[in-house]
């Protein structure tokens, strides 16, 4: 559905099935109006396209261009767009970031690279990070009494209460056949307590999944139980090393390294949309890092631009990676304008100007 939201842009012709409610209008003043609604096949050319994360559906709005007699030909609808309905998108033109798209989507291996238990006491989130976004599946909350004297007792049995909603989560949302791995991950102790009661638990409960692939539930370090502390998970050597092929773990040392590049070599190390632009007039860029929150502009010709210079950078001989912006790793590119680079060789005259906005 990630992919699909961002192949819709405004102006495309979306069309699906979908559900309308009509007026039956009775002829006498005693009777009233009533209302039923109908399936139908309608297209819409886009005015709006909103992607709801939680319920896993694209809502789709503009102006009906199917003629019916049930709707009106310009009038307004919103379509809604979820997992196995049957969409049709028409474009006055795919460009190469639409068709990559696509052909990512289509990718079979495409499936979560992991899932991630992040705990502290009291406080759990459960995730699963995929090639185009990371979806938490369960966020489990629980007051914790103290730890001594006479609360110790009602602290033991809060936290296999705790521990135990949260390896319900889990059971119910980790599949093994798609996950590489699963992290657990937190800033003290709770995650190897966490992890000595889920091997117990997997035997109790009979979870023979869980049982054949213990050996690949990692323990990792996190600063906190939220969702943000991801990037931290994901740089760890043991699970980097199990996810050394996904999009995610690239995004994450692409990063990385132009963090360091900026850290060490500034002038080899460049963001903002008119340095990085610039950059590429010189023939620069060896890697370029952008959002594809960059290519849902409604600017046409912004659009343009960059899958321009995503094109070129590659014909080139450069790499380009584009995040998502539904991963941790993307959010962090968008702090710093969602585009960045770093260059083959080090421009410091262009680092230090200041250039106009695009």
């Amino acid at each position: 559905m990630w992919h699909a939201y961002n192949l819709i842009a405004v102006d495309d012709e979306v069309e699906c099935t979908t559900m309308r409610k009509l007026k039956n209008e009775h002829a006498g003043e005693l009777r009233e109006s009533s209302s039923k609604v109908v399936k139908l096949t309608l297209r819409v050319r886009c005015e709006d396209v909103e992607y709801d994360a939680e319920g896993a559906t694209i809502r789709v709005k503009g102006q009906n261009k199917t003629e019916c007699e049930e709707v009106k030909l310009n009038a307004y609808h919103t379509l809604e767009i979820g997992i196995g309905r049957a969409v049709k998108i028409e474009k006055t033109a795919w460009d190469s970031v639409d068709v990559g798209r696509l052909e990512e989507a289509a990718d079979p291996s495409a499936t979560a690279d992991l899932a991630a238990v992040l705990i502290v006491d009291g406080l759990a989130n459960v995730v699963l990070v995929g090639a185009t976004q990371t979806i938490v599946k369960g966020k489990i909350e629980a007051s914790m009494p103290r730890k001594r004297g006479m609360a110790l007792m009602g602290y033991e049995k809060a936290e296999t209460k705790f521990f135990s909603n949260v390896a319900s989560v889990v059971e119910r949302h980790v599949d093994f056949d798609r996950v590489k791995c699963l992290v657990i991950a937190g800033p003290g102790f709770t995650k190897d307590t966490f992890t000595d009661f889920l091997k117990l638990e997997a035997v109790r409960k009979n979870w023979k999944t869980l049982q054949t692939n213990f050996s690949r539930v990692i323990k990792a370090h996190a600063s906190s139980a939220y969702v943000h502390s991801l990037s931290e998970v994901l740089e760890n050597p043991t699970v980097r090393a199990l996810i050394s092929d996904t999009k995610a773990a690239s995004e994450v040392k692409a990063l990385d390294d132009f963090f360091e590049m900026l850290a060490n070599d500034p002038a080899r190390a460049f963001y903002g949309p008119a340095h990085v632009m610039a950059a590429h007039e010189l023939n620069a860029i060896d890697k370029l890092l952008i959002t594809d929150t960059v290519f849902r502009t409604r600017n046409v010709a912004q659009r343009k631009m960059w899958v321009r210079v995503t094109e070129e950078v590659t014909k080139s001989g450069g790499i380009v990676h584009i995040f998502s912006s539904a991963h941790a790793s993307g959010e962090q590119l968008e702090q710093i304008t969602g585009a960045a680079a770093i260059l083959r060789f080090p421009l410091p005259d262009l680092a230090d100007a200041e250039l106009p906005a695009l």
